[in-house]
């Protein structure tokens, strides 16, 4: 028999939250993760939800924290001693060695199919949106090819712009932050000369890694997975969000190959579907790529 006079989840607001060791510390009390925040030992990108939920969110997303004053919107990136300085067109300049040293050592083991599932989830509970504004970016990427000339420059450098307002677009919907068409154009507004650079050279470096050993090639296609996210999301410059990427995602390189594996297999599923199914599995491919940036370069602090 259930004690009246115990206090439920739903009134008390009881959270978990995923510490910097990968474990899952909870359910506690809402007070309980205050205390954890003013001690230090949570932040407003700690991954927490709130207990009857499935879905994992970023702790400063929750009212309950906004709304006393503990958590501060998300600054970008993260106030450590790699932050050196802010260059003129905005961008922050950082220490990648040190930055990424400590994403990498606050972030768990990557979970390729917690990434997939998420992703999932993330799409039936926003299915048309999601379906909707993922088809737009490509259609409009696809017809602004075709046009002589403008579709060489659209193809080979905006593609990284275009890229980045769509995962963008990805990242405010996982952290449930209000979404619109319009936000796979906000590449071209925060980040136009930063995303134009990273295509160009990582392009770049990755075709003279494929023409000369194709290994070479192939392991900065996956460490770079996360250029475009780090650039809209962190501001970095191009060659720092190259940097981080590359050193985040080599500390678990052969995870992050797995998960773009069966990422690309479920989004080319979507060819048995007529072809109209790719705009169905693709998301999903999008999807599992945000979560795993969110688990790699938004990692909780270490309790």
């Amino acid at each position: 028999m259930i004690d009246d006079a115990q206090p439920t989840c739903k009134a008390t607001g009881m959270f978990t939250i995923i510490g910097g060791d990968g474990k899952e510390y909870g359910p506690v009390t809402l007070e309980q993760v205050r205390n954890w925040v003013a001690d230090g030992r949570a932040n407003h990108d700690t991954q927490a939800k709130r207990a009857g939920d499935k879905q994992w969110r970023r702790l400063g997303d929750f009212a309950e924290f906004n709304e006393m004053g503990t958590l501060q919107p998300p600054r970008a990136p993260d106030p450590t001693p790699a932050v050196a300085s802010i260059v003129p067109n905005g961008s922050i300049h950082v220490d990648p060695k040190a930055y990424a040293d400590d994403l990498i050592a606050r972030a768990g083991k990557l979970d390729i199919g917690s990434c997939l599932e998420r992703s999932w989830e993330l799409l039936k509970a926003h299915f048309w949106p999601i379906v909707g504004t993922t088809a737009g970016s490509l259609i409009i990427m696809m017809l602004a090819s075709l046009v002589p000339v403008l579709g060489i420059f659209v193809g080979f450098l905006f593609s990284g712009i275009f890229y980045g307002g769509l995962f963008a677009y990805y990242l405010k919907t996982i952290r449930g932050k209000p979404t619109e068409f319009g936000d796979i154009f906000s590449g071209f507004q925060i980040a136009f000369v930063p995303l134009l650079l990273a295509t160009l050279v990582s392009q770049l470096l990755i075709t003279a890694g494929i023409l000369l050993l194709i290994l070479p090639g192939i392991y900065l296609a996956v460490a770079y997975a996360f250029i475009f996210l780090l650039i809209v999301d962190k501001r970095l410059e191009f060659w720092a969000a190259m940097e981080v990427s590359r050193r985040v995602i080599t500390a678990q390189w052969w995870r992050m190959l797995g998960l773009l594996i069966l990422g690309s297999i479920i989004g080319l599923l979507g060819v048995v579907g007529l072809v109209i199914g790719i705009f169905i599995t693709i998301p999903i491919y999008y999807g599992a790529i945000a979560y795993a940036y969110e688990d790699l370069c938004n990692p909780p602090p270490k309790l």
